[in-house]
């Protein structure tokens, strides 16, 4: 079932759960159990073009005999998921990857809620399936456009005897839905907040969030956020930056637009990449020492002070030591 770390994978089933969203649920080719996954976990899908895109699991991690992935077709997006859709039909194979975790559900909060914004319903409904087998109490608030976009619906009804399930419906005008402030203004202190949803809905999330430091807040982005104006540094002599290699002394420079992935290359040392967006964590990089533009929409404030994502981060000034 796997080769050089990848799951050979064959499609059994593909369902509408909305307007726009299908599910596929992927199985082994020969019958054997999966590998386990967590709450919040995504797999990478090898796609037939040659492109690589995450999609995160929303079934129960109980389940070891299947993953299964909701996937908007989303017609301005890069191409991945329209290619889904229209490419692969119930028994095709296809490469996945193992699961990986950015997202991580905290198993020993004592009270949870999980804010949805449309597709990013999929992390959040797995981790609803996991609080309710460990009977941690949970609110789910998912935000839509209407009912006809609301995926998972039955599954979701049926998470309603372990948490509060509510349903927003704005009819395409975010300010007659829920109101996102409100709501998280409202949380009890000590909360595990975990958000997921398109661009805007997480900015919404992301300023209300910034007024209660008393909250665990947790989030993943489905696409890059734009930064804000003045949010990059300038560079002023591009002729210091460089990089170098911990265990052989190798040092080359660079300039401030040539990618850390290509100019690794140049020194023959290849990095793993898959999203090239700073969002799935493939390519992240222990460094030992250097000063860091952090690009990427995963690691924790902690780990940036050990780990960068090379896809997406660039040198501030003067040389960055990698350990590899």
């Amino acid at each position: 079932m796997t080769d050089n770390k990848l799951l050979h994978l064959k499609i059994k089933q593909i369902r509408q759960e909305a307007s726009g969203i299908h599910s596929f649920e992927l199985v082994s080719e020969d019958g054997i159990t999966l590998p386990p996954f967590d709450a919040g976990s995504h797999i990478d899908l090898h796609l037939p073009s040659g492109i690589i895109r995450q999609y995160s699991l929303s079934n129960d991690p109980v389940e070891t005999n299947r993953y299964v992935v909701g996937i908007l077709r989303d017609e301005q997006g890069r191409g991945g998921s329209k290619e889904v859709h229209q490419a692969f039909r119930v028994g095709d194979s296809l490469l996945t990857s193992h699961p990986r975790n950015h997202f991580q559900l905290d198993e020993s909060a004592k009270r949870v809620v999980l804010l949805a914004g449309g597709i990013g319903i999929t992390p959040l409904k797995s981790m609803g399936h996991r609080l309710k087998t460990l009977g941690i109490p949970f609110e789910l608030h998912y935000c839509a456009r209407s009912q006809e976009n609301i995926a998972f619906p039955q599954e979701l009804q049926d998470l309603s005897g372990s948490g509060e399930i509510q349903f927003h419906l704005d009819g395409g005008v975010p300010s007659n839905g829920l109101n996102i402030s409100e709501m998280i203004e409202g949380l009890e202190a000590g909360t595990h907040l975990y958000y997921c949803g398109p661009v805007g809905f997480m900015k919404a999330c992301a300023q209300a969030a910034k007024e209660r430091s008393d909250l665990h807040v947790h989030f993943e982005h489905f696409k890059v956020p734009e930064k804000e104006e003045g949010q990059s540094k300038v560079i002023t002599d591009e002729s210091e930056l460089a990089i170098q290699i911990q265990s052989t002394g190798q040092k080359i420079a660079l300039s401030r637009s040539e990618s850390l992935i290509d100019v690794l290359a140049k020194l023959g040392v290849e990095v793993s990449t898959s999203c090239q967006s700073g969002l799935c964590g493939t390519c992240k990089t222990r460094y030992i020492s250097g000063d860091v533009e952090h690009g990427d929409c995963i690691l924790s404030d902690a780990e940036h002070a050990e780990y960068l994502t090379p896809c997406i981060s660039h040198i501030k000034s003067g040389t960055l030591v990698l350990d590899l």
